[in-house]
C-alpha cells in the first residue's frame, strides 16, 4: 500500500507533469485537420513518440488508463493512448462514458431550458451544504422542481449499482488488444 507522500512523488514523477507542453499540445489534443501538410503529420508522431516515453515511464500509468477508460471522457493522449483508441477500448468492454459537463459542475446555467434530473442530482451531491433554494437559484429553476427531482432520485436505485465496471485487469487487457500502449509491454504485473 502506498503512503500519501509516495502518492504524492508519484504525481511529480508523472511525465504529462514534466513535460505539460507535449501533453497539452494542440496536435495531441484535438484530431488533426484534413488535408493537414506532412509536417503537421510528422510533428504529431513526434508528439506521440515522446509521450508514449513519459507514460511508459510513469509510475501511474494503471490508475491513469483505468480513469481514462471507465470513470472520464479527456481529450488528447493519456495512459499511452489516443481518444480514438479509447473508445475501442470502451467497446471492447462494453463501457459508457459521457462527456464532463463541467458548467453543471459548476453550477452555471442557461436559464432558457429545462433542468435535467441528473443536473439537480450531481449539483446537489456536489453541494450538500448548500440549501435548497440557493441550488435552485444555481439551477434557474423554482425550489418545487428541485424538491421534485431528489424527492424522484431518493425513490430510484442508483444508476450506478445495475451496471459493474470493469476491473482494472480487465481495462489493461483491453488496452493491449486495442493498442500498442506503453501499458501493454509492461505485461501482467502492472495490473
Amino acid at each position: 500500500m502506498s503512503t500519501p507522500s509516495a502518492k504524492i512523488d508519484n504525481y511529480a514523477a508523472a511525465g504529462c507533469i514534466q513535460l505539460a507542453a507535449v501533453f497539452q499540445d494542440q496536435l495531441l489534443e484535438e484530431p488533426l485537420p484534413a488535408g493537414a501538410s506532412g509536417t503537421v503529420r510528422r510533428r504529431q508522431q513526434a508528439l506521440i513518440t515522446t509521450a508514449q516515453a513519459a507514460c511508459r515511464d510513469c509510475p501511474l500509468i494503471v490508475d491513469c488508463l483505468y480513469q481514462a477508460i471507465v470513470e472520464y471522457d479527456v481529450a488528447g493522449y493519456v495512459a499511452g493512448t489516443t481518444p480514438p483508441q479509447r473508445a475501442q477500448i470502451r467497446r471492447v468492454l462494453d463501457v459508457t462514458v459521457g462527456p464532463e459537463d463541467f458548467d453543471t459542475l459548476a453550477g452555471a446555467t442557461r436559464r432558457d431550458r429545462q433542468v435535467n434530473h441528473s443536473e439537480v442530482v450531481r449539483l446537489r451531491n456536489a453541494n450538500p451544504h448548500e440549501s435548497l433554494e440557493t441550488l435552485a437559484q444555481r439551477l434557474g429553476c423554482s425550489l418545487s422542481t428541485v424538491k421534485r427531482h431528489l424527492r424522484r432520485e431518493r425513490g430510484a436505485p442508483t444508476a450506478h449499482s445495475s451496471a459493474q465496471k470493469p476491473t482494472i485487469a480487465a481495462v489493461v487487457a483491453a488496452a493491449a488488444s486495442v493498442t500498442d500502449s506503453p501499458l501493454a509491454r509492461r505485461g501482467p504485473q502492472a495490473a
